[in-house]
């Protein structure tokens, strides 16, 4: 095992569940550190959507006690367990929404450990020693190797940080579902996961269709790489698409009213994949569908979570070859609730990322 480098583990913490966007600093235990773990001092973390719903309790109650919230992390090792391979202290590295799986189950031993039944996310969960976990909005971070991304030299940390879950968020269901030349992806939402959904999209060499209520993001979302960008307040917007689309992306986590499933998984193509990654509030199920409307065009719908180790190092990889670079907002960690608020009111554009700043990672 490598000689551990202290670090002190300390974050901003929502302590009122009433009041979540103010966060205080308090210092909290690691978990216990195990043969496969690897340790790492924060130097970035993005906000996600995911990190708004948990901490405003909108997928339920939060866990009791204070709370860090931030799963899109990156930082330099500091230790190593003595089992761990091909990572050493001083490597650049991220982590993302998950920290550790069971290691046994057939998911885990066929590379899917982000849908083990026993996967413990980044934040409000409790670790195996009974410690609660917490994320990144603070110094430092313990996570098993398997859940710990070594990042290219040609991505700069703060553009590789809302890669950790937003990008693979995005990444993992085009990569799944065979997004490439030849075919056609549409993209439902630009948002922060949605913009990555154009940039892998486009990079990956498909042809991009980005549907946006209005057009403010227009040209935001050309820029981005979409080949066509289709206003979805305009009566029967799906029209003109009809049997064209191989996969959908949505990104959405709000299904305003009158919103016509059947009217989207109409533009799919034969076969053709409608990928739910937006996740709403747990009292906004999804509209309506009829086995009718999926028959018409063998159309499957579906959603994925997060992505695997190996869909990691793909979109990494892609990243470094075709220079994706997410548009992003810098601030410093303290002014978490800046970002927080303003992403709950729809304003960033289009990730925000937080600089560590309650400790120098040297």
């Amino acid at each position: 095992m490598a000689s551990p480098t202290e670090l002190e583990f300390k974050g901003y913490a929502m302590t009122d569940p009433s009041a979540w966007s103010d966060l205080k600093v308090v210092s909290f235990p690691p978990k216990t550190f195990g043969p496969e773990d690897v340790e790492l001092a924060i130097t970035h973390c993005g906000v996600c959507g995911s990190d708004v719903h948990i901490l405003n309790q909108s997928w339920g109650s939060a866990r009791a006690g204070p709370l860090v919230a931030g799963h899109e992390i990156i930082g330099k090792v500091t230790r190593v367990g003595e089992r761990v391979k091909g990572l050493r202290p001083g490597d650049r590295v991220g982590v993302g929404g998950g920290i550790t799986s069971c290691r046994e189950c057939r998911a885990c031993e066929n590379g899917y450990e982000n849908y083990c039944p026993q996967l413990l996310i980044s934040l409000n969960t409790t670790h195996a020693d009974g410690i609660p976990s917490q994320g990144g909005f603070s110094t430092g971070i313990r996570a098993h190797e398997r859940f710990v991304f070594p990042i290219p030299d040609q991505i700069e940390s703060r553009h590789a940080a809302s890669m950790m879950c937003g990008g693979l968020t995005a990444f993992h269901p085009l990569r799944a579902n065979g997004c490439g030349p030849g075919k056609r992806v549409g993209v439902i939402g630009i948002g922060g996961v949605g913009h990555y959904a154009l940039l892998f999209a486009k990079a990956m060499g498909a042809e991009v269709y980005a549907f946006t209520r209005g057009g403010a993001k227009a040209d935001d979302a050309r820029k981005m790489g979409a080949d066509h960008v289709i206003d979805t307040t305009v009566p029967g917007f799906w029209k003109p698409y009809s049997l064209t689309l191989d996969i959908i992306i949505s990104t959405v986590d709000h299904f305003g009213p009158g919103t016509s499933l059947p009217d989207i998984l109409s533009m799919l193509y034969v076969l053709g994949k409608y990928i739910c990654i937006g996740l709403p509030p747990a009292d906004e199920p999804v509209p309506p569908i009829h086995p009718l409307a999926l028959a018409k065009n063998a159309a499957s719908v579906g959603s994925t979570f997060l992505g695997t180790k190996e869909d990691a190092a793909a979109m990494l990889e892609l990243a470094a070859e075709k220079n994706v670079v997410p548009w992003i907002e810098e601030l410093p960690m303290s002014q978490a609730k800046v970002a927080l608020e303003a992403l709950k009111a729809g304003r960033v554009r289009y990730r925000y990322v937080l600089t560590q700043d309650i400790s120098t990672v040297q």
